[in-house]
Formats: structure tokens, sequence, C-alpha cells
């Protein structure tokens, strides 16, 4: 059985389904596998001409072979992973991941919809309902809002702060009703996030409610988010390239770098991993100096990086024994600004016939930059997260009116014409508090 330890005190130790639906330890850390199921060199070999869905199948069996009968388990992939996933390569050495080819074009669909189907798979077994609290910088909010719209037993409150996502990424998050609720907080993507975590804390709204989150405090999204680093890696093993990759993953909470190393502690061969944040640069800071200092998350074009004190970081750190010395060995990290972000677009859009949101220019950027201090022959990938007719207006026009600008999918489109639905709140915990149990 799958058993996870809170990273601020490893004695304590539940069961998946605990960690699934509490979310955070009673002590405010997050949980962590007390060990990860490591698969033999045939299973890896096998992988390499397995689909997505297979290989989603055969990792999260590998964790949860004992909470989730195996033809379920099965039935909770195929429906969470129904979109392709592809690697495309732009030169001789450089492949980008397109993550974005869910509903809400964002790779967080492919945590949220896994997560939302092994919740329900458990509810509809106890018989229980749950209200989840999720705090959104731009994507993780779209994504939850779609993978949970009218999963029965759950109900869904959404904080996003006012100003701060982009325009279609705010109709994703306010135009649906029924089980989705939305707060337009007066504040920072780090405000709304605290306002959360208080809530999980909070005695009498745990006495109300059984909360839970679908953020990446929650192991739930982070596990799924493990299967497509081995898809990618044995897409370039498809095509005769068996030097281990070099995985470049633009970070903001870093629930995503976390979830790729926890594909290497299965046994995935990998080179290095590269944190490329934005000016919000505190893992290079500590990468460089030794010393994690959060601080207050400051505004980019690449919004749902936009975090001052990422969450995950317990995790991150966790994996490497709390040891900076051991986390270099693996990890690199570069920060870049919004200047270098745009000419990134305009570059590998000139150059290549690729247009990347911003998030994912600054994957390149930090790809780019690990190659050019660590000259290397083996294939560096780099993580599309988001697509980036999602940002549209950071575009000049030149670039949006180029012949391969990608088009919006139509149903994505048609959102844009929902009237939203988000109720504005100030940053303030006995406001959110009191709208949450008037809410029942």
């Amino acid at each position: 059985m799958m058993k996870l330890y809170s990273t601020k005190n490893p004695k304590y130790i539940v069961d998946f389904e605990t960690a699934l639906f509490q979310s955070l330890p009673p002590d405010n850390g997050l949980y962590m596998p007390c060990a990860f199921p490591v698969l033999s060199r045939q299973e890896w070999q096998e992988l390499i001409t397995c689909s997505f869905p297979e290989i989603a199948f055969r990792m999260a069996h590998a964790f949860l072979h004992e909470e989730v009968e195996s033809q379920h388990l099965r039935k909770i992939v195929e429906e969470a992973f129904c979109f392709p996933i592809p690697l495309v390569q732009l030169d001789e050495q450089r492949f980008v991941l397109e993550l974005f080819h869910g509903p809400s074009l964002a790779f967080k669909d492919i945590g949220a919809r896994f997560m939302s189907r092994l919740m329900a798979y458990f509810l509809e077994k106890r018989q229980r309902e749950i209200h989840i609290l999720v705090a959104t910088s731009g994507d993780t909010g779209g994504a939850v809002a779609l993978g949970f719209h009218r999963v029965p037993g759950i109900k869904v409150t959404i904080l996003f702060p006012s100003g701060k996502v982009s325009a279609l990424q705010e109709k994703q998050l306010t135009t649906l009703n029924e089980n989705i609720h939305t707060l337009e907080i007066e504040g920072s993507f780090d405000d709304c996030q605290h306002l959360v975590k208080q809530a999980f804390l909070d005695q009498e709204l745990n006495q109300r409610f059984i909360l839970a989150s679908a953020n990446s405090i929650n192991i739930a999204r982070l596990i799924p988010q493990s299967f497509y680093y081995v898809y990618a890696w044995a897409q370039l093993r498809r095509q005769g390239i068996e030097e281990p990759p070099i995985f470049s993953v633009p970070s903001g909470n870093f629930g995503n770098l976390t979830a790729g190393i926890f594909a290497q502690r299965m046994g995935m061969p990998v080179q290095a991993f590269v944190a490329s944040t934005n000016v919000n640069d505190e893992v290079p800071c500590y990468l460089r100096t030794g010393h994690f200092q959060p601080r207050p998350s400051i505004p980019t074009l690449s919004n749902a990086m936009d975090v001052g004190n990422p969450s995950n970081f317990q995790r991150l750190s966790a994996l490497f024994g709390h040891d900076v010395q051991q986390m270099r060995r693996w990890v690199y990290g570069y920060a870049f600004d919004d200047r270098q972000t745009l000419a990134e677009i305009r570059r590998v859009a000139e150059t290549e016939q690729y247009v990347l949101c911003p998030h994912t220019a600054v994957a390149s950027l930090g790809l780019r930059a690990y190659f050019h201090e660590h000259p290397s022959t083996s294939p560096g990938i780099f993580l599309a997260t988001a697509h980036p007719g999602k940002f549209a207006t950071v575009y000049p026009e030149d670039i949006r009116s180029l012949p391969y600008w990608p088009a919006i999918p139509d149903a994505v489109s048609q959102i844009v014409q929902q009237p939203s639905r988000a109720i504005r709140m100030k940053n303030d915990f006995a406001i959110f508090k009191s709208y949450l149990l008037q809410s029942t």
C-alpha cells in the first residue's frame, strides 16, 4: 500500500486516500511518497513502444495497485488522457513537448483530469462529498474548473488574483456554473494561496466540510505529471536517440519540476533538469547561494509562474535530503526577464517558424543557457505548458499575423462569449471564511 509522510514530520505517515482528500498534513507540510516504485529494465524497454495512456496506466499502477483496481485505474487513465502530447523537434538537439492540447490548453489538464476522476472513484466507494479549494495564478484554475465540472460529489471554489491573469484564462475560470465557484481576490497569487492554506488549517471549516485541494500541493496532481516525462523519453528512444535528455521546465510553484524528479526516481534516464523561471527566481537564487528566501511575487508576462513562495520547494528540497549540494548535481537554475522572454518568442518564430507561449519561452531560454554553460550532445526537451493563444495580447501584431500562428480551438474560443460569474473579494481570511460557511 502506498504510504506518504509530511515534509515537516517524516514520522507522520498516512495512506494515499487520506493524502488525496486531506491535501495538507496538519503540520502544514506537504505529503511525499515514503518510497518510489522502481521499474525494471524490462519494463522500461517495454514503455518505449507504449502510447501515453498505456505509459500512464503502468506508472499509476506501480504507485496505486493496492488502492485502485486495475480495470478502474485503466478507465480513469483513458478518460483523463484523451488528447495528444506530441514531441516536436525544432533543430538537431532541441525538442519541445507540447502539453497544451487538453480542454483548457494548459499542461495542468493532465494532473487535474486524473485527480478529479481518482477523487470521484473514492467518493463513490465511500458515499462522501467534498469541497475543493484551489488558488491559481492562471492555468491551474481553468484546468481544475474544466476537469472537475459536473463531477458528482465535488464542489469547487477557485481563487485568482484580480487583474493578474490573461483574459482567456479569466474566462476559463469564471464562466462555468453548477459545482464551480470563482472568487476574484484583491491581491497576488501568494495571497490567494495563503487564504487556501489558512482554510485547510481552520478547525471550524474542517468540522463543517471535507476540504481538499487541486493545487500542486496535492500529491495526486504531481503523480500524473511524472507520466509525460517518461512519454517524452520514450518518443526520443523510438527515434533511436539513446542519450539521456535534459529537461527544461518553466517553473513557478515547482510542482512540474518535482514531478520530473519523481519519474527519475522511478528509473527514467535523465542527464539534468533545468529550473527555468521568470524574475521570481527564488529557486535559482537558492541553487546559487544555498539560501531559500521567499519574497512577494512580481507580475510578469509569464503570469502562471509569478510565485514568490513556491509551495513545492518543500518537496523539491526533501527529494535531495535538504542538501543544496545534492540538488545542484541534478538541477540547474536560470531566470529571465520579460524583455528576454519576448526576444526569445521572436527569435524562435523567425528561425523555427514556431510560436512559444511566454512560459514556454522561459523554458527555451533555460535550455539554451544550460547548453551554453554545459556543452553536450544530449537531446534537450523544454516543456510547452500553454497554448500561445491564451496570451495573445502579449505578442506584437507582426507575430500574431504570422501564417503559422496557432489558432485557438473553436470549443475554447466560444468561452470568451460567455458571461463571467466571479465574486470579487478582499484579501481577508475572515471574509473568505464567512463566504465558505454561508455557501453550504
